[in-house]
């Protein structure tokens, strides 16, 4: 790997939904692209994590080849970043267990994301939605992460990987470095299509969001319904201009200009032209990738040696840092006798 600030380690993974809608992209992995270059990254698809919500076995299956070929299409590149699959390194959990003996059960109790999410659930709640922050804690503590990019609603999570460290560092001896959140203040939050006040999101009713890969038929239809403000006039003002601000942004992010530039490229004489304009931009863009994760997914068994490959330049540095965890808490370690 060629980065140019070999000591730092960044650490993130992505949930395999078989959806991601432009807010993802602008998000997180357009970042992600920018960071492979900077940093020593460790970017995985998080597939324990997608368990804790009822799964079809088949579907899941399914998107986490998706996501493979996206990871690759969409420009992650492994001779830059250790691209795997959470289950293929099973460190991950072995360290998720001792974590969680280490872990006060009020620090869970606070998680304002489970509690969310508790009530979109209902019955169907189950204990790996409530200490999966434990997992995603070693997910970041077992490559000595400095940094992990995240957005401002894991904030929390954040601290607790933080607290965790600290927790065990005072028991046990400096182990585990103490990671920073990295939050890109570039990349402006994406909002629903229909209310500009609550983020995009997959969870939400369809039309709401845009799918990087759906049809061009779709991407447009969706555009052109999308909640507009009163006045015909293309400005970016949040507060006056909510929802075109909004659209603005995703324009934005695409065009990769700053917004003076993205409202002078975006002008229109009315809204209706200004939203097919934007529909074209986003077909245009993301059409070269669909193309190419398409052309990937007809190698699986390539595309897996990619991420198998990855898994074991991650097992090897995790395993390390298992060992070392092993000998200070006091157990055996098998290769010492």
């Amino acid at each position: 790997m060629n980065n140019k600030f070999n000591n730092k380690v960044v650490v993130s993974g992505i949930q395999p939904s078989g959806i991601i809608h432009i807010g993802n992209y602008l998000g997180a992995f357009k970042n992600f692209l920018k960071l492979q270059n900077d940093y020593k990254c460790f970017f995985f698809i998080a597939d324990f994590h997608s368990l804790t919500v009822p799964q079809d076995r088949k579907k899941l299956n399914s998107w986490i080849l998706e996501l493979m070929a996206t990871f690759l299409a969409l420009g992650l590149n492994p001779e830059k970043s250790v691209l795997f699959v959470q289950s293929f390194v099973p460190a991950h959990t072995e360290l998720t267990w001792i974590l969680s003996t280490l872990t006060p059960l009020s620090f869970l109790k606070e998680m304002h994301q489970f509690k969310e999410k508790a009530k979109k659930q209902g019955k169907d709640v189950n204990a790996g939605l409530f200490t999966y922050p434990i997992l995603q804690s070693a997910d970041v503590l077992l490559y000595d992460a400095d940094f992990v990019p995240v957005g401002q609603d894991q904030i929390q999570h954040i601290e607790l990987i933080r607290d965790l460290a600290k927790k065990f560092n005072e028991k046990y001896d400096n182990t585990f470095k103490i990671p920073q959140p990295l939050i890109n203040k570039n990349t402006a939050k994406i909002m629903s299509l229909k209310d500009p006040t609550k983020k995009m999101s997959k969870s939400d009713q369809e039309k709401t969001y845009i799918g990087i890969f759906e049809s061009p038929d779709v991407i447009k239809e969706k555009i052109i319904k999308a909640t507009t403000d009163s006045g015909t006039e293309i400005f970016f003002d949040p507060i006056k201009k909510p929802a075109i601000s909004n659209l603005l942004l995703i324009a934005s992010g695409i065009l990769d200009t700053d917004m003076n530039t993205t409202v002078k490229i975006m002008q229109a004489p009315n809204y209706m032209k200004f939203k097919e304009k934007l529909a074209q931009l986003i077909i245009d863009y993301f059409q070269k990738i669909k193309i190419k994760k398409e052309k990937l997914l007809i190698d699986e068994k390539e595309l897996k040696k990619i991420f198998i490959k990855g898994a074991a330049q991650a097992q090897e540095i995790a395993m390390k840092k298992i060992i070392e965890i092993k000998k200070k808490i006091g157990l055996l370690v098998k290769d010492e006798g």
